[in-house]
């Protein structure tokens, strides 16, 4: 029989009366369900092998005004794990990820051992899921594999030096970057964190992966042969219904592109100037995509752009940004996300300003691996080469010419004149810092950073035509200029349309204009010889000569021409 309706009434009358007690004794503190989540992403990027403190400092504006840049000492393994570290203690829900080139134009302490290193101690550091960088594919696919899975390589004592290699214990990342033949991911599109929350339940946060689409034109074609690089936007926002039908809404996008703001410190949040690839690619993401992680520029940046916060940690080590994400549990939701800078301020000089920048003390558990590896490659990298008064730099004139450019081109072209070479291009893209010398003495180790790819040189011949058509490309495809070798020269009209800013009379080989139909001479390295940069006329270059590598012809150079000063220049002219 059911219930009179007196003891209905009597029924909802009690539980009405005792919903409104236990609302009132909890008016302060709202219901477990309803408080906010908050996640802690703690990224970084670019990290490029540099385990020991990168050489040059971190320069900053004088908060007093005086006119001389602040030197802040930033970057190296033991204190970007001590931040890491630190950032991790202050929020048990956290995730510490990154936006590629992990390894891969790296200094001689890294590449010397084939980045086992920097893998070591990066996943020593914490480092969980990465995207994969350009600079990844640096050493080819294969071994791409295999700092993921490890293993050591054969018939190479520069390999697992310091033992077994186990591989990454981070996660690489590659939801766009397709197998031609299986037409699946090389490595996984996303991976899946669950944080245990404290009043119970979980809550799980996905970070897909990804590289700029241009990744096949800035490293050696037959490294990468057999994989397709796809669209960065498309590829994210197709991942979406396999993400929500597993409930998940809370979704972060690594991503090794990115762009640049006109902000004079790493730190200001305030986004000036924002420009570069990676805003076309936020303008195509779905919403549902809540932050983006980015790389690939070397600039540090925190943007609010396109209805979402978009990052960036500069690059070396020197910077950490610190993310806090804040979600609503009933819905999954971001509801708030915030960023600032932080800087990994090592001890190596005096702190300017240690009240805004405090100095850390490293994490000591990567100290014997760090003290290892250096003491195994100093013997080599210590090697002294030759002398120099000061350092010669890579930063280019409003030509697009550098003093550094110059002389490795020289370089260069002294070394394959046995294959009779008449000219020499270098791309500036391989000419990873400037040259240094400590104490007036340039050692190996300052020659291999300045080349860390080892890539070999090839001469081959091209028709003045074509010489033309390769020099019209670095305002076409390339949109980079090339540093030449001492006797050749040219103008170009920054004023006339791309294609057509180089007349072939301007075009000259010891004072003497190219003749269209006749063939030269010219040395590249390999990378640029098979098309790399977007310089697709090299690849139809023939009768190619394979000389020695780029490091050996720079070493070689500055050990016959010690004391080393920079070459005069001038052998680029813009006109307008």
């Amino acid at each position: 029989m059911p219930p009179s309706p007196s003891f209905r009434f009597r029924h909802f009358s009690l539980l009405a009366a005792l919903l409104v007690l236990s609302s009132c004794a909890s008016s302060h503190k709202p219901p477990p369900a309803s408080t906010p989540i908050v996640i802690k992403i703690i990224a970084f990027n670019d990290f490029h092998g540099n385990i020991n403190p990168p050489t040059a400092p971190t320069r900053i504006p004088d908060p007093q005004g005086g006119e001389k840049p602040l030197e802040l000492s930033t970057g190296g393994i033991e204190y970007l794990s001590a931040l890491i570290g630190q950032l991790r203690s202050q929020n048990n829900l956290n995730a510490v990820v990154a936006a590629g080139d992990i390894v891969g134009g790296a200094p001689l302490v890294s590449t010397l051992f084939h980045h086992e290193p920097t893998v070591e101690m990066v996943s020593k550091a914490g480092l969980e899921f990465s995207s994969v960088g350009n600079h990844e594919f640096d050493a080819g696919r294969t071994e791409l594999l295999r700092m993921q899975h490890g293993g050591c390589l054969a018939a190479d004592r520069g390999s697992c030096v310091n033992g077994k290699f186990a591989g990454a214990q981070y996660k690489y990342l590659a939801a766009n970057v397709i197998d031609r033949q299986t037409r699946q991911p090389m490595f996984p599109p996303y991976a899946i964190k669950e944080f245990k929350l404290a009043k119970g339940g979980a809550l799980r946060v996905a970070f897909i992966g990804l590289v700029l689409k241009g990744t096949s034109n800035m490293v050696i074609p037959s490294g990468i042969a057999g994989l397709d690089f796809a669209d960065e936007a498309d590829t994210a926002n197709s991942l979406l219904p396999q993400l929500r039908a597993r409930g998940i809404e809370t979704i972060v996008v690594l991503i090794h592109e990115g762009g640049q703001t006109t902000a004079t410190t790493f730190d200001d949040a305030t986004c000036p100037g924002f420009t570069g690839p990676i805003k076309d690619i936020v303008d195509r993401l779905d919403p549902a995509i809540d932050l983006v992680v980015s790389g690939h520029t070397h600039r540090a940046y925190l943007c609010r752009y396109g209805g979402r916060l978009v990052t960036s940690a500069g690059a070396e080590g020197r910077y950490v940004t610190d993310i806090d994400l804040t979600i609503d549990p009933a819905t999954k939701n971001v509801t708030l996300a915030t960023a600032r800078q932080l800087a990994a301020v090592n001890d190596r000089i005096r702190n300017p300003l240690p009240d805004r920048y405090p100095t850390l003390t490293k994490d000591a558990r990567l100290t014997p691996l760090v003290e290892f590896y250096n003491a195994q490659a100093a013997p080599l990298a210590q090697r002294e080469v030759g002398k120099m008064a000061a350092e010669i730099t890579r930063q280019p004139a409003a030509s697009g010419e550098s003093a550094l450019g110059d002389l490795i081109a020289d370089a260069q072209l002294l070394a394959t004149r046995t294959a009779g070479a008449q000219m020499a291009f270098m791309n500036r893209g391989g000419i990873r810092t400037d040259l240094r010398a400590s104490g007036g003495v340039v050692t190996y180790n300052d020659v291999f950073s300045v080349h860390p790819f080892g890539n070999g040189l090839i001469t081959l011949s091209l028709s003045g035509t074509q010489i033309r058509a390769l020099l019209e490309q670095q305002w076409l495809e390339a949109d980079t200029v090339l540093q030449v070798s001492n006797g050749f020269s040219y103008a170009w009209d920054a004023a006339a349309p791309p294609g057509s800013r180089v007349d072939i009379r301007n075009i000259r080989l010891n004072g003497t204009s190219i003749d269209p139909a006749r063939l030269y001479r010219v040395t590249v390295n390999e990378f640029l010889a098979q098309g790399g940069d977007g310089f697709a006329v090299l690849k139809d270059a023939v009768e190619g000569v394979r000389g020695t590598t780029d490091v050996d012809a720079l070493e070689k150079y500055i050990s016959q021409h010690s004391p080393l000063t920079a070459p005069s220049g001038n052998r680029i002219v813009r006109r307008n």
